[in-house]
């Protein structure tokens, strides 16, 4: 099934896509391209180890896709795949790895409210060291608008700051 529309709506999804490629790059993250079912997904990973951490470290993975629709199913499967594949690139020993974020972002014209909500819900952790703060981001003509949890976390709460900021830069 060929799920890729083309036209205004599909352009600028490609276009926020493209904008987001050049954001994670401009920021020091390795770009790069893999495949969730038949998206290509644009993919971001930074390390950050700041004195105020005690110097720990917090690694952050960037993953975006766009569909025609975002609904809570696809939201969730995306998040998952977006957690696993995150999980099999960190390296180090498991439980001696320090925190690390993943923002999973579908872009469409199209974002249904359930969708918008379970992403603002709260951040979803995958074992001790795995948080993950999904996003929609839905293009229009009026703008972009973005939508993710923004609170904190017991689990890796000294980066939440950090991440948020980050957040903000690839995703405005």
């Amino acid at each position: 099934m060929n799920t890729h529309t083309t036209g205004p709506t599909a352009d600028a999804a490609a276009t926020y896509l493209t904008a987001l490629h050049e954001r994670l790059a401009a920021d020091g993250c390795t770009v790069t391209v893999a495949r969730w079912d038949d998206h290509p997904v644009v993919t971001g990973c930074r390390g950050d180890r700041k004195a105020r951490w005690f110097g720990t470290k917090t690694e952050l993975f960037v993953f975006a896709a766009t569909v025609p629709e975002i609904d809570v199913t696809t939201l969730g499967e995306f998040t998952g795949w977006a957690m696993s594949y995150a999980k099999s690139l960190r390296g180090g020993i498991p439980g001696a790895r320090n925190a690390a974020t993943v923002l999973p972002a579908l872009v469409s014209t199209r974002v249904r409210p359930e969708a918008a909500q379970w992403a603002a819900q709260d951040a979803r952790i995958l074992g001790t060291t795995l948080i993950s703060r999904p996003l929609t981001v839905e293009t229009s003509k009026e703008g972009v608008r973005t939508t993710m949890y923004r609170g904190g976390v017991v689990w890796g709460g000294m980066f939440t700051g950090h991440v948020l900021e980050k957040a903000s830069l690839y995703f405005p």
